[in-house]
């Protein structure tokens, strides 16, 4: 394609993409349609600063990695007619929903289908977007998943191969079905819009490609007395001589306190999901693990969280949920007081593993000159760790809650724990 002028890749851009509409139209037996206002997401408030944009869940949160990082998806089958969505409030609203996001690891899907030439972009904006989307965006994006890729992506991304940069490109990675993400990310676990299901099975109808065959799954097997992950706080005390906070805790705050308070990016780097699994499994089978060995103290930040993740139930329970995702309509003055009258109504040990994890957060936090996690950057961390929906997936509109919640945890470590203790109860 050497000597073709930008309009001309445009053109060909152009082509391209009407052969998809019709061979997907073919695929479906109708014309492709537009997909009404979604609410695939939860309820998004007219007051939302992007509600234009926010109100056709475009972008939305799907799940988690294999490695615990959060999911987003951009899914192109939402994208309304450009005549009804301003492109440059699209762009303003991607950033703002990603701040959440960009100051830990994370990974994001791209779902082609449903992209058409009504509802597109320009070439211009999708330059404009490449270029505003700077290091800050690209440094923690660990993977970029393309779903459906057509002739299309090949055009557009020959048009931007000077721009970008081949590490960026080493962690973009085209999927030709859904199927296959499930050798990246907890498939089973992910928000996948229907009419992206459809269009796969779709698409596999045509290669006379069959699913997979579903993979039976043996009834759970009950878990080893010295199981340490993805077992209740209760089966933990029980195990270990009735000591409220669970070993795999301790150990790693004790090694994180002794050498890692000062460490950058502490709580926000990913670590080697070999090393992970290992680990794990030497917990769960009862025997001692040396952090040493592994030569990175990002190892134990990350078995902490997974600890965490891991729970049957969250550590601040479901109970709370709907009080934690109310704290933005609390008056500002009022927050800590409903922070502190909410963990006072946990149960003992939620609240003596709470106070022990909040703790060692705050020491973490009185650090942050040197690790640069402030008590607001921990919070953006450990917030979906400490509390989730008991409905499943949690939405961009519950992030900030959550995280302005654990962030006065963090912060008012001393107002909102001081007045309260529990038998047998431990700190850092």
């Amino acid at each position: 394609m050497e000597g073709m002028s930008e309009i001309d890749f445009e053109k060909l851009a152009e082509i391209e993409l009407r052969k998809d509409e019709a061979e997907n139209a073919d695929l479906e037996g109708s014309q492709v349609s537009f997909a009404s206002v979604s609410n695939g997401d939860a309820e998004i408030s007219p007051t939302h600063p992007y509600y234009d944009v926010a109100r056709h869940n475009i972008l939305h949160l799907v799940g988690d990695d294999n490695l615990g990082r959060k999911v987003i998806a951009f899914s192109c089958c939402r994208l309304p007619p450009s005549y009804q969505l301003n492109h440059r409030r699209l762009l303003e609203y991607l950033k703002y929903a990603l701040d959440q996001y960009v100051e830990n690891d994370y990974t994001v899907i791209y779902f082609h289908y449903g992209l058409n030439s009504k509802n597109k972009p320009s070439l211009s904006w999708l330059q404009s977007a490449y270029k505003e989307f700077d290091r800050k965006y690209k440094k923690n994006l660990k993977a970029l998943y393309i779903v459906h890729p057509t002739n299309f992506i090949k055009i557009i991304w020959n048009i931007f191969k000077p721009l970008i940069s081949h590490k960026f490109g080493k962690k973009v990675i085209y999927l030709n079905y859904l199927s296959d993400l499930r050798d990246h990310l907890k498939y089973d676990q992910l928000k996948i819009p229907q009419e992206v299901i459809r269009h796969d099975e779709n698409l596999r109808t045509k290669q006379k490609k069959k699913p997979p065959t579903a993979v039976k799954i043996p009834p759970p097997r009950p878990p080893l007395p010295t199981q340490q992950f993805g077992v209740s706080l209760q089966y933990l005390k029980a195990k270990n001589k009735g000591e409220l906070i669970p070993p795999v805790m301790k150990q790693t705050v004790s090694y994180l306190k002794r050498k890692g308070l000062k460490a950058e990016g502490l709580f926000r780097r990913s670590a080697s999901i070999q090393s992970i699994k290992e680990i794990q499994k030497l917990y769960n089978q009862g025997k001692s693990v040396n952090f040493d060995d592994y030569g990175d103290i990002h190892i134990p930040a990350v078995i902490l969280k997974t600890l965490l993740r891991e729970l049957p139930e969250p550590l601040l329970t479901f109970e709370p949920y709907d009080q934690i995702i109310g704290i933005t309509s609390v008056e500002s003055s009022l927050r800590v007081m409903n922070c502190r009258e909410i963990v006072h109504g946990l149960p003992e040990q939620n609240y003596a593993v709470l106070k022990f994890l909040i703790c060692f957060l705050h020491m973490v936090s009185q650090e942050s000159i040197f690790n640069k996690m402030t008590g607001s950057n921990l919070a953006c961390v450990f917030g979906l760790n400490l509390i989730w929906s008991p409905k499943g997936t949690p939405s961009f509109s519950t992030l900030v809650p959550i995280n302005i919640f654990i962030g006065l945890l963090i912060d008012f470590y001393p107002t909102i724990f001081s007045s309260r203790s529990v038998p047998g109860e431990q700190l850092p």
